[in-house]
């Protein structure tokens, strides 16, 4: 959207303006700040305040009439805002500025050319500067833009108040395509920064024919693209960084005519129960000065991080520079995408490791979006897991019609004759609390063998429930695991699992139909 330059920005404040400071001096201020405190790696560990995760249901979109907001999807998660009640937010963000000091970072979204955004982010706290500086391309890697700028300012201290406002509480994210503004009140949490941009670009990309993509993306030896979409916990963030293929990003995505990039210049890992075992390219990559990490625990009389301890939340978060990543791609770009994976973390147990998507399952899989939710994880959950269905990976992130997002994916698909792989992360043999967790290296096996040609020549055979294509063998996967029902000691019981699961896909989907 055509909106506010960058030079245009109002910051006028009694206090000092910190303008695109390093990470060495943005951790000084941070600590002589008392925002936060350096462990045993070298690490900033901070604490974000009362919200630990997204507050999503304190998203806005400012309404001044224009075209285009016939086509947002409004719901709770998209709320609509007055521009008079946007304007009181806006002069409420920049008189709490007025006398504090404010740290400054231009930075830019989106690795391409003709594609990327120039951002200028305003903050109330060193720390949060130094995760978006993480987090955000260098503004060195473009002489100029063709795209208008965006100006974000995140306040943790600048509170709406409900009934003056009209908000749902006194946290708020608003967001004004028609002026690029975004406004952040109330939150600590760096994930909003980032995601509310995210959600801007989910209208600018489509608008121009490009699909915004919440995935991640890596390119193998051959220069052959992967994409890995899934939900928080889905495991996309592991199983795109392999020492087997460079890393273009992990989280945040778009593709154009020209092939994919990313969005981002960092990655956003969820740190909890990392170990160097497992993770050891994100063990290592998370343990270094300049990393951020928030809302986690040392051990007793230690400065030493517990990633195991999950007493503050289980939404443990750490940032640091893609370029930590030994193999990452230092363009952030690649080709159209040979393979797409959907990730689920399936708690029930009844969808197969992996199984390869016809193209009319393609998009009834994106729209789902499913993982499941486990007990213990959100209050009010009993001791069932609870399906989640989050449209293309993606819905607290979509300004339009999830539809919108899904043809368009489906074209792309279509066009450039991308496999697309349906992979259950979560559990066999049982759902969760009966069965097991499919072990990372299975999953990671045959990730590698779509991935490197192996199941083109294997035959598939069709599951009755979900009518998914599942190879019959897999070099290194033990056989009965390909195939869920087998694996359960109770055959009705499996089939019980997989009629509820098959019903709450198709009740879900009822309302894009």
């Amino acid at each position: 959207m055509a909106g506010n330059p960058l030079n245009q920005v109002e910051l006028s404040s009694k206090g000092k303006i910190f303008e695109n400071l390093g990470p060495d001096p943005l951790i000084e201020q941070a600590l002589l700040r008392g925002e936060g405190r350096l462990v045993s790696s070298g690490a900033l560990l901070v604490s974000t305040g009362k919200h630990t995760g997204r507050a999503a249901r304190d998203k806005y979109f400012v309404c001044r009439g224009d075209d285009w907001e016939d086509q947002i999807a409004w719901s709770e998660l998209n709320k609509p805002i007055s521009a008079e009640v946007f304007d009181r937010l806006y002069h409420k963000m920049l008189a709490y500025f007025s006398n504090r000091d404010a740290f400054l970072q231009q930075r830019v979204v989106g690795a391409h050319p003709d594609f990327h955004f120039p951002v200028r982010v305003i903050t109330d706290t060193a720390w949060q500067s130094l995760s978006i500086r993480n987090l955000f391309r260098s503004p060195q890697e473009f002489v100029d833009s063709r795209q208008p700028g965006y100006t974000i300012y995140s306040a943790i201290g600048c509170l709406a108040d409900p009934v003056l406002d009209g908000t749902r509480s006194d946290t708020f994210i608003c967001i004004d395509f028609a002026q690029n503004l975004i406004l952040i009140g109330g939150s600590g949490y760096a994930g909003e920064i980032k995601k509310a941009m995210f959600t801007a670009l989910h209208l600018e990309y489509p608008l121009q024919g490009i699909l915004s993509m919440h995935c991640s993306a890596n390119i193998g030896p051959n220069g052959d693209t992967a994409l890995f979409f899934g939900l928080s916990g889905t495991g996309k963030t592991t199983l795109s960084s392999t020492p087997e293929r460079c890393l273009i990003g992990d989280d945040e995505h778009a593709w154009c005519n020209s092939g994919v990039f990313n969005l981002e210049g960092g990655c956003y890992a969820k740190t909890l129960n990392l170990n160097a075992s497992d993770e050891p390219i994100i063990w290592a990559a998370v343990n270094q000065r300049g990393t951020v990490i928030e809302n986690a625990l040392t051990y007793p009389e230690s400065d030493e991080i517990d990633f195991r301890n999950d007493s503050i939340t289980e939404n443990t978060r750490a940032s640091y520079p893609i370029d930590r990543i030994p193999n990452f791609v230092r363009g952030g770009k690649g080709n159209h995408p040979s393979n797409i994976f959907f990730l689920s973390a399936d708690a029930f147990g009844v969808l197969p490791p992996i199984s390869r998507l016809l193209p009319q399952q393609i998009e009834h899989y994106f729209l789902s979006g499913y993982t499941a939710k486990l007990a213990g994880t959100e209050d009010g959950l009993g001791k069932e897991p609870k399906t989640t269905f989050s449209a293309c990976f993606a819905l607290p992130f979509l300004p339009l019609k999830p539809k919108i997002y899904a043809q368009m994916l489906l074209e792309k698909v279509n066009h450039h004759n991308s496999a697309v792989w349906l992979v259950n992360t979560g559990w066999i043999g049982g759902s969760y609390g009966v069965g097991s967790r499919i072990p990372l290296a299975f999953t990671r096996r045959m990730i590698s063998a779509a991935l490197n040609g192996e199941l083109s020549n294997e035959a598939f055979s069709t599951e009755s429930y979900f009518g998914l294509s599942i190879p019959q063998r897999v070099n290194g996967i033990p056989t009965d695991i390909l195939r869920p029902s087998t694996l359960w000691a109770s055959l009705d019981a499996y089939e019980e699992h997989a009629k509820q699961l098959k019903e709450a896909f198709q009740a879900n989907l009822q309302q894009y139909e």
